[in-house]
């Protein structure tokens, strides 16, 4: 009698959400399909004056795994937990990022209130080494040429929503097992600022730009830390 075919199980589905105008490729170094069905998201044309709620309700739509793992970097960090309310998940990580409005830096909450980000010219992200440094933080100065090839959405209209919808992002209270990895070196959302749980992780030399710079502890310690 032959024995019967031992059923190849399943990968769970992990779907991951780059940055602020950031393209898929910030995960290039990342390698965990020999464990994780990778699904790698990008940003769609938020419509005008869009709520976030409703960006991530579409962005669901491209989510196609059951209670699938959610990772966002950064402002994708803030949009997989506004997908996390639509949808049922096994586990949402964020990575450089925020899980309230009350870790924004100083300058983002006064900007909320005087909306100062509004009055920034449309042509400064034409200045690459100006936009790099907003998105990845004071870290990226040595590697302009190296990270300039990750920063894929530019356009005008696209970034007044994103920086927007950041510095106006309303939630004060956040799932308590939300997976938070964070460095302590980050210069766009100070370490100082982060609300501390069991759940979070930190990295004493991770900058804002870690998903790049640290990516072999990310491929080690994620599927550690997810199982």
């Amino acid at each position: 009698m032959q024995p019967r075919p031992v059923k190849e199980k399943k990968k769970k589905g992990l779907y991951l959400m780059p940055g602020m105008a950031a393209s898929p490729r910030i995960f290039e170094f990342i390698d965990l399909t020999d464990i994780f069905e990778v699904i790698h998201l990008s940003w769609i044309t938020p419509k005008e004056n869009e709520p976030i709620e409703d960006y991530a309700l579409r962005m669901c739509e491209r989510v196609n795994h059951q209670n699938p793992i959610l990772l966002g970097v950064s402002f994708g960090g803030i949009l997989v937990q506004e997908m996390a309310k639509h949808i049922n998940c096994y586990k949402v990580v964020i990575v450089s990022s925020v899980k309230s409005n009350i870790e924004l830096s100083l300058s983002m909450k006064m900007s909320q209130k005087t909306n100062a980000h509004k009055l920034l010219p449309t042509q400064w992200i034409q200045n690459l080494e100006s936009f790099a440094l907003f998105v990845f933080g004071s870290s990226v100065e040595r590697k302009l040429q190296l990270y300039k090839k990750y920063l894929s959405e530019r356009d005008p209209n696209y970034l007044k929503w994103a920086i927007h919808t950041l510095v106006n992002w309303k939630q004060k209270s956040f799932d308590p097992k939300l997976i938070h990895i964070h460095g302590k070196k980050d210069t766009v959302f100070p370490f100082k600022n982060v609300i501390k749980t069991p759940y979070l992780h930190k990295l004493t030399d991770g900058t804002h730009a870690m998903i790049l710079v640290q990516n072999q502890w990310f491929n080690s310690e994620l599927p550690k830390i997810l199982f």
